[in-house]
């Protein structure tokens, strides 16, 4: 089980860094990859991105997890229904992989995350985690995707993960 974290609202590094402490409790055995920081990806003028993921050992359903994730995105100050699409939050957290499952419960809850392909600052992480793990819809390695996806500005931030 693979879950993306996003922030660039607020202090983004400690938000980040506690969320990750917070979800050590959800997840058996979690792994944190490095942080990176990004541009911004569909609604450009905004600050920038940092971006992490984390992958662990989840027992319970997909719904529970997500259930989780928003209570924990909505501690750090998110508001869903005050914000734009796209824009500026305090925590963003999306389930990107969830072992082999696929899932389409749209717009509740889509396994692997729908644009997980298109997204450097998710795919970079979740590789650097499960290096070869394959898309549940098709079977690629996403390292394929990694290649192929279009220029993103993305690079490490020189903050640690946890565990490091």
């Amino acid at each position: 089980m693979v879950l993306g974290l996003g922030s660039n609202r607020g202090d983004s590094r400690r938000i980040l860094r506690e969320a990750a402490l917070s979800l050590q409790d959800t997840l058996k055995g979690m792994r944190q990859a490095p942080v990176y920081r990004s541009k911004a990806l569909y609604v450009t003028e905004q600050a920038d991105f940092f971006n992490t993921a984390v992958c662990g050992v989840y027992e319970k359903t997909p719904y529970e997890l997500l259930k989780i994730v928003h209570l924990l995105e909505a501690q750090f100050g998110r508001d869903r229904r005050s914000e734009r699409r796209w824009g500026e939050r305090t925590l963003d957290i999306d389930i990107l992989l969830f072992g082999s499952l696929a899932l389409n419960d749209a717009p509740v809850l889509e396994i692997p995350h729908p644009r997980i392909r298109e997204r450097r600052f998710a795919l970079a992480p979740l590789l650097d985690l499960l290096p070869d793990a394959q898309d549940p819809l098709t079977g690629r390695p996403y390292r394929i995707f990694l290649e192929t996806v279009s220029s993103q500005a993305i690079w490490p931030d020189e903050l640690p993960s946890i565990g490091t």
